[in-house]
C-alpha cells in the first residue's frame, strides 16, 4: 500500500496531540488544525480541507451521541429526584456498607466489574454512576477516585477479557487462526493481572485524597438547593424505593437473557438503551408526582438541564474524536464522503506498513504486539484493531516460538485497555467522567501510569507463564 503525505500528517498529528496532553494543555485546537491538514493533503483542496474540519466533528458527534444522551437522561432523572428529596433517601441503604472512602472504592470496583462482565460497561456506567457515586462521594472518596474505579473495573478489566460474551477473543482468534477458548482463557488471566496492578496503583495514588465521611462532600460535588417542601414530599420515600427497584429489575431482566433460551438477550448498546428508556419513564413519573399541574414543563426543563450538563462537560471531546476517527477506514469514508473501498485507513495503513520492523525475538515481539494493540486503540473503539492484532499474532507466532493465542491475548489487552475506555477521552470514558463530574482529560492523565504499569505487568506474566 502507498503511504502518502496525508498518512505522515496523521502520524505527526497523533504525536502532537499526545505530546500536548502530556504537557497538560488543551488539545482541541491542535486536533482541529491537524484534521484540516490531513483533509488538505488527502484532497489537495483547500475547500475540502476546511470541510473536513466540520465533517469530522459531525461524524464524531453522531458516534458519541448515545453516550451524551444517556448522561443527559440520567442527569435529568437525578435532578427530578432531588426536587422530590428522594435522592438522599435512595442512597441511604448503601451507606451501611460504604462507610468510608476506602471501602467505597473497592465496592464500586466489584459492582462495576460484575455488571460489565455480563453486559459490557455501557449499561454499567449509568447504573453505578447514579446509585453508588453519590454514596462514595459522601463517604469521602474523591470524584476522580470513583471515576478511576469504574473505568478500570469496567472498560478495562471486564471488557478486555470479554470472557462471558466473547466477542473480543473471537475477533482476535479468528484473525490469528487460533483457538478461541484458549485465547479467551489467557486473555481472562491477563485482564485480571492488568486490572489488579492498575487498580492498586490508582488506589495508592488517591488514598491520601480520601477524606472523612461528610454531607459537605456531596454538596460541593453536586451543589443544588432543595426546598423544605421537597425534602418533606410525601412521595420522597416512594421514589427512593421505586428507582433502585426499577433498575434492579432491569439488570435481572438482562441476566435472564444470558441463561434462558429464546429470552431477550440484551447486551452493550441494547442494554444501555433499555436503561435509558426506564430512566425516562421514571423521570416523567417523578415530575408528575411532584407537581401534576406543571409536570409537562418540569420534564422538559430537567431534560434541558441534562443536555446542558452533558454537552458542557463533554463537548470539547468531539473535535478530538473527529481527528482520530480519520484513522479508521469506515469513519474516514463517512468524513470524506467517499466509498469505504476508496477511503484510506491512515492508522491501520501505517501499522501494516511498519509491521516488518517487528523483530523475531519472543520478548521484543510480545511488547511490539502490545504497543501495536495500544496504537490501534487510539480510534476510541478498542475492538476495531483486534483483527489486525490477531493477524499479526498468527503471522509472527511460528517465527518467534510463542503461540498465537498468547500473542493475541497480549495485543487484545493493549487495544481494549487503551481504546475501550481507560486512556482515550473520545471513547466511553466520556460517560464515566460525566457521571463522576470530573474533566475527562484529567481522568485520562490520572490513568496513564496505572494502566501502563498494568499492561507491562501482564505482558511480563504472559512471557513467564506461556513461553
Amino acid at each position: 500500500m502507498e503511504i502518502t503525505a496525508a498518512h505522515w500528517m496523521y502520524l505527526a498529528g497523533t504525536l502532537l496531540i499526545i505530546l500536548t496532553m502530556l504537557f497538560r494543555q488543551n488539545v482541541v485546537v491542535p486536533a482541529i488544525i491537524v484534521t484540516f491538514l490531513v483533509g488538505l493533503l488527502f484532497s489537495e483542496s483547500l475547500i475540502f480541507g476546511l470541510q473536513t474540519i466540520f465533517q469530522a466533528s459531525l461524524v464524531a458527534a453522531g458516534e458519541l451521541f448515545n453516550i451524551f444522551l444517556i448522561i443527559a437522561i440520567m442527569t435529568a432523572l437525578l435532578h427530578s429526584l432531588k426536587t422530590l428529596g428522594s435522592d438522599e433517601q435512595m442512597i441511604t441503604p448503601f451507606r451501611k456498607v460504604m462507610v468510608n472512602g476506602h471501602i467505597s472504592f473497592w465496592v464500586i470496583i466489584l459492582v462495576t466489574y460484575l455488571i460489565s462482565l455480563f453486559f459490557w460497561p455501557t449499561p454499567a456506567v449509568p447504573l453505578v454512576g447514579a446509585l453508588l457515586i453519590p454514596v462514595a462521594i459522601r463517604a469521602g472518596l474523591p470524584a476522580i477516585g470513583a471515576a478511576l474505579a469504574i473505568s478500570f473495573a469496567g472498560q478495562g478489566m471486564a471488557l478486555s477479557s470479554d470472557y462471558i460474551i466473547q466477542i473480543a477473543p473471537t475477533l482476535t482468534a479468528t484473525a490469528a487462526n487460533a483457538d478461541v477458548t484458549l485465547l479467551a482463557d489467557r486473555g481472562f488471566l491477563l485482564s485480571i493481572v492488568t486490572g489488579l496492578v492498575s487498580i492498586v496503583v490508582a488506589y495508592l495514588f488517591i488514598r491520601k485524597m480520601i477524606q472523612k465521611p461528610s454531607e459537605e462532600h456531596l454538596k460541593k460535588w453536586e451543589p443544588q438547593e432543595v426546598t423544605e417542601e421537597a425534602k418533606n414530599s410525601k412521595f420522597s420515600s416512594l421514589f427512593a424505593v421505586l428507582v433502585p427497584v426499577a433498575f434492579l429489575a432491569t439488570v435481572l431482566f438482562m441476566v435472564l437473557g444470558k441463561f434462558i433460551k429464546d429470552f431477550h438477550n440484551l447486551e452493550g448498546g441494547s442494554g444501555a438503551a433499555l436503561i435509558g428508556g426506564v430512566a425516562m419513564v421514571l423521570l416523567i413519573l417523578a415530575s408528575l408526582f411532584y407537581s401534576p399541574k406543571t409536570f409537562l414543563t418540569n420534564v422538559s426543563d430537567s431534560l434541558v438541564k441534562g443536555f446542558v450538563f452533558a454537552f458542557k462537560a463533554m463537548g470539547p471531546v468531539i473535535p478530538i474524536a473527529g481527528f482520530f476517527f480519520l484513522g479508521s477506514g469506515e469513519m474516514a469514508a463517512n468524513i470524506f464522503g467517499i466509498s469505504p473501498e476508496e477511503s484510506p485507513s491512515f492508522l491501520f495503513d501505517l501499522i501494516v506498513a511498519g509491521q516488518q520492523l517487528i523483530p523475531e525475538s519472543t520478548i521484543l515481539a510480545a511488547f511490539s504486539i502490545l504497543i501495536i494493540g495500544m496504537i490501534t486503540g487510539l480510534d476510541g473503539s478498542g475492538f476495531s484493531g483486534l483483527p489486525l492484532v490477531g493477524a499479526l499474532s498468527g503471522a509472527l507466532s511460528p517465527a518467534i516460538g510463542m503461540d498465537a493465542e498468547t500473542l493475541g491475548a497480549i495485543g487484545q489487552m493493549g487495544a481494549i485497555w487503551v481504546g475501550g475506555g481507560t486512556l482515550i477521552a473520545w471513547s466511553s470514558l466520556v460517560a464515566v467522567a460525566g457521571f463522576a463530574r470530573v474533566p475527562v482529560m484529567e481522568l485520562v492523565r490520572k490513568s496513564y501510569i496505572p494502566v501502563f504499569l498494568g499492561l507491562l505487568s501482564s505482558t511480563i506474566v504472559a512471557l513467564i507463564i506461556f513461553t
